[in-house]
């Protein structure tokens, strides 16, 4: 995959095809978590977003340019780890200064986006399939934005379903499960696509 197609490819494919929440089910925690709002929902979207973009391509940086010289690539995960730490504490300070509303909202969420599966997840499978410096950075955008809808389409239903009638057993996160599975199998349309 070279060019603009296999970018477009990568880029579609990590937003729709395999969605790392409705398809590859990582990322999941703060996609129940912060799904209750929309507004909050897309902040999230937003901090994640950053982080994934900038640690697909720093964790490719630090692979072949630091772990893969000195030979000691079994070191990705802990190294990984630490590049998307530190960009998590950095989000985290810029969102208590710039944004202190969102910060309260996405509370205990946002300093779990270091130990978020999807963010590791996209380091390493860029990794895993050798895609270029470019390719990382679009698989990793691509992600995060699919990750994004994900959350933002369904704080929207959640949202729709407190003013639903719905049976009393059923109310709050049980009718959330089944709409997470519900949107999940909406997505595997997608698998046909690409």
């Amino acid at each position: 995959m070279e060019g603009f197609t296999g970018i477009m490819l990568i880029l579609l494919s990590s937003i729709l095809v395999n969605n790392f929440v409705l398809s590859r089910f990582l990322g999941v925690c703060p996609f129940l978590g912060v799904s209750k709002r929309v507004e909050t929902a897309l902040g999230m979207g937003f901090a994640v977003t950053f982080v994934m973009a900038l640690a697909s391509v720093i964790s490719y940086l630090v692979h072949y340019y630091i772990l893969v010289p000195l030979n000691i690539e079994y070191m990705q995960t802990i190294a990984f780890i630490l590049v998307i730490a530190a960009l998590v504490q950095l989000v985290e300070m810029a969102l208590q200064k710039l944004v202190p509303s969102l910060y309260k909202a996405l509370g205990v969420y946002l300093p779990l986006i270091t130990t978020n599966c999807a963010v590791l997840g996209v380091a390493i499978i860029n990794i895993t399939k050798e895609f270029t410096l470019i390719q990382t950075l679009f698989n990793g955008v691509g992600a995060a934005i699919g990750l994004t809808l994900a959350i933002v389409l369904f704080a929207g239903i959640r949202e729709r379903l407190e003013l639903s009638n719905v049976p009393e057993a059923m109310k709050g996160f049980p009718i959330a499960l089944i709409s997470a599975g519900l949107m999940a199998m909406a997505f595997l349309g997608f698998q046909g696509l690409i």
